[in-house]
């Protein structure tokens, strides 16, 4: 169910898109039908209708922020740079901006819920670890361009995002990861 699915209704869409604003100011920790349902004015049995549970309203969620995500990172992957290799460096400015930052830092929320319940979500994730893969992979250049190095380069933004969220400390994370590429140019 992302933002380019085919079978979606315009309501259904309407109630995604409200449902990830919702979100993205609330979090998921909290989650509850009702004040979601009044928020985007309508019912709780509404969204059961359209989402068929809360869980197939966070799967439907999460598709769909992941979908917009890699579609920026994409996005940010085809702009004209000097350096390739940084392509890290811009998408870790991208993901930052205090534009963008509330929907990865939701995204990251709901990969932890949904890790907590892999029975529910356990497909979704996979197929969320296949996309970064891929997407990370396609980014490297030529030289750094295998598994281990997409894998590391994912471990490394994952790891400096989640102390990002944490700490707030901007300076010091992009100078770790300006290390990061400095080591990898090598």
């Amino acid at each position: 169910m992302t933002c380019n699915d085919r079978n979606i209704t315009p309501r259904k869409r309407q109630l995604l898109d409200g449902a990830l604003r919702y979100l993205v100011a609330n979090g998921i920790a909290n989650l509850s039908l009702r004040p979601l349902a009044t928020e985007l004015g309508t019912s709780p049995r509404i969204l059961m209708f359209h989402f068929k549970s809360k869980a197939g309203l966070v799967r439907a969620v999460l598709a769909e922020l992941h979908a917009r995500v890699i579609a920026s990172l994409r996005a940010i992957r085809s702009e004209p740079a000097p350096d390739q290799a940084a392509l890290i460096e811009r998408f870790w400015k991208w993901a930052t901006n205090k534009k963008n930052l509330p929907y990865v830092r939701l995204l990251y929320e709901i990969q932890v819920v949904a890790s907590q319940n892999p029975a529910e979500y356990g497909p979704y994730l996979r197929d969320i670890s296949t996309d970064w893969q891929t997407a990370a992979f396609e980014s490297l250049s030529t030289p750094l361009q295998n598994e281990s190095m997409a894998t590391l380069c994912i471990a490394v933004f994952d790891g400096l995002f989640l102390e990002f969220m944490s700490t707030g400390d901007l300076a010091r994370l992009s100078r770790a990861l300006q290390e990061f590429i400095r080591l990898a140019r090598r």
